[in-house]
């Protein structure tokens, strides 16, 4: 990759795993009541085909400093029954506004640390989602683990629930590394809880690594994927550390600046590492993932079924996904909405029976069309506006920024469409950015997002 482009479109840029962007939600033409008329909307278009559910699990016991997610760090486990029953409760109100009984196609529990609560809690708070409703035939549930402290009871009981996936944080082997993210954990541990989940039926495992972390050499990437290999599990999330003190504060401050992989260095950590996963039978799924060839994302990949939202890549396109617990967001396809962001007002707010929704956006005709293009360029690496319906307002500008794209070779434009070539992959969110009608037509005051690079 050329020094000259990575200079030129390594700005802040959003992920786009929704669009608009968080940032730019049109929180004043927002209310929970237009909320619940967009859910209600599509719930009765798409139950059928099945329904997402993301339970935000926010508890961990100490703080990793490169972790930019909404958490709560205690150590008291006695939290666990009193969200639990919040997060039911939860559930119950958005029931109380069906008039049929929702087809569950996908569960997924985030966080925070959802492996932080005892599997008997687990359980308790599974059956209590899908006691009364009903399964999709073709559904999936997936769980993220901490492997110093995922049980051989968390595996075996999720699964017994139904859950076939489990990713794992490992981020990165490097003791130095380790220590500076406060995040120890050995290679021993990764290991006894990916052969836990395979020996018990797991279908498919995934390792989290991540590239640009305080202190990280080009060293420290290869011997992690080279442990990685030992495993091989079936996909690997490879993130780009996000450094956002300015939205984390302290959190993201435990080591400094001067310590992080920087513009081409960074960039050659992910080029390098790239190239080894690949050799290890690893393909490139959009931004971020990697997939061995029998895994469900790689075939959604080369079938075009990939779908992305707040969970990130899925091979579920569901139209409706509820969010459940604390700074959780829902997505209605028309809308988004997302929860209050404290444990404290979160139960505040179920306790007197409410919905616990602060703040979201409902799109418009053209948000909908631009939403078509990002999540076409976010998981096929192409879009089309040959037909009118795909056409918006502003397309001048954004053709001219792709032509701009196009010189440097990053897109290919032919016939009203384009394609982001397999060598430009990583300046996927640029192309998107392109398309961006409240990005282009702002200038915060302040920095929003990581570089995109």
């Amino acid at each position: 990759m050329k020094k000259s482009l990575i200079d030129k479109y390594n700005v802040p840029g959003p992920r786009y795993t929704s669009y608009p962007t968080v940032p730019f939600w049109n929180v004043k033409n927002f209310s929970k009541e237009k909320w619940i008329s967009c859910f209600q909307k599509s719930f009765n278009e798409s139950n059928e085909k099945g329904i997402s559910l993301y339970i935000h699990l926010p508890f961990c016991e100490s703080l990793c400093t490169f972790c930019a997610c909404h958490k709560h760090i205690t150590k008291r486990h006695e939290v666990e029954d009193g969200y639990i029953n919040a997060v039911l409760k939860e559930w119950k109100l958005y029931l109380e506004f069906l008039e049929k009984k929702p087809i569950i196609k996908e569960i997924h529990l985030g966080g925070g640390t959802p492996t932080f609560f005892s599997h008997q809690n687990l359980k308790r708070l599974i059956k209590g989602i899908l006691k009364g409703n009903l399964l999709h035939n073709d559904y999936e549930f997936s769980f993220e683990g901490h492997p110093n402290n995922t049980t051989k009871e968390h595996l075996q009981t999720l699964f017994d629930l139904g859950f076939t996936r489990v990713s794992y944080g490992v981020q990165d082997y490097s003791n130095k590394v380790q220590k500076a993210i406060n995040r120890i954990q050995s290679f021993e541990q990764v290991e006894k809880v990916t052969n836990w989940a395979r020996e018990i039926g797991y279908t498919s495992v995934s390792h989290d690594l991540i590239f640009g972390l305080p202190f990280q050499t080009l060293n420290d990437i290869f011997e992690t994927i080279n442990r990685t290999k030992e495993l091989l599990p079936d996909r690997i999330s490879f993130y780009s550390y996000a450094h956002v003190p300015w939205v984390k504060g302290v959190g993201q401050r435990g080591f400094s600046e001067e310590n992080l992989p920087k513009g081409e260095e960074k960039r050659k950590l992910y080029e390098e590492s790239k190239k080894l996963l690949e050799k290890l039978g690893y393909f490139e799924i959009g931004m971020d993932h990697f997939a061995l060839k029998n895994d469900s994302l790689y075939k959604s990949y080369k079938n075009k079924k990939l779908h992305r939202n707040f969970m990130g890549y899925t091979t579920n396109e569901t139209q409706l996904m509820i969010g459940l617990g604390m700074s959780a967001i829902s997505d209605s396809w028309y809308g988004f909405a997302q929860n209050v962001k404290t444990t404290k007002e979160y139960l505040e707010i179920i306790a007197a029976g409410e919905l616990p929704v602060f703040r979201g956006h409902l799109l418009s005709k053209e948000d909908l069309i631009i939403r078509k293009h990002i999540l076409n360029i976010m998981c096929n690496l192409t879009t089309s506006w040959m037909s009118n319906e795909l056409e918006f307002s502003g397309i001048e500008k954004t053709l001219e920024l792709l032509n701009e794209l196009e010189k440097d070779r990053l897109i290919i434009i032919k016939n009203k469409s384009l394609t982001i070539p397999e060598e430009a992959v990583a300046f996927v969110r640029n192309v998107c950015m392109s398309f961006d009608k409240y990005l282009l037509g702002s200038k915060p005051e302040t920095q929003l997002f990581s570089s995109v690079i």
